[in-house]
């Protein structure tokens, strides 16, 4: 389990809608303002690179995150789906899930295996792979009803 600091610097990302951060970012947003506080920021931060929920860019002063880390603090109600071009099954969920999101005021993101090599390797067989939250709830195909009571929780 991360650290309630280390949880907080990956959910940075969501509020400023930033794909990468450099350290003076994560310290104004932690409010890391004394060098005691910072050097707490930079083990968080090598905590989260260490278990693969960070990635250091060149130079070491920004870093992504990465979509294991999105995940880990998704919200109870983010919908996230793994999917393709080209990839019918992943249509067909996108079609079933779409107005149940909706209707129950989900947020969706939609991501493409093909564009992140862990990704692709994780999930190379297996797409559509359906996250609500931080919980896997399908792949290969949708129960509407079962992610619909999922999206309730």
């Amino acid at each position: 389990m991360i650290k309630d600091l280390a949880a907080r610097v990956l959910r940075i990302y969501d509020e400023l809608d930033r794909e990468s951060l450099d350290l003076h970012a994560m310290f104004e947003f932690t409010e890391a303002h004394s060098p005691e506080k910072q050097e707490e920021v930079l083990s968080a931060v090598a905590e989260l690179v260490g278990v693969g929920f960070l990635r250091a860019g060149e130079g070491g002063d920004f870093y992504s995150r990465t979509e294991d880390g999105r995940i880990r603090v998704a919200a109870p109600r983010d919908v996230t789906l793994y999917t393709r071009e080209g990839c019918h099954l992943c249509d067909a969920a996108k079609l079933a899930m779409m107005p149940i999101v909706k209707e129950l005021d989900g947020r969706f993101r939609e991501v493409d295996i093909d564009d992140d090599p862990a990704l692709r390797q994780q999930y190379n067989d297996h797409v559509p792979v359906i996250f609500v939250g931080a919980r896997e709830v399908a792949r290969h195909k949708i129960d509407p009803a079962a992610f619909r009571r999922e999206l309730q929780k």
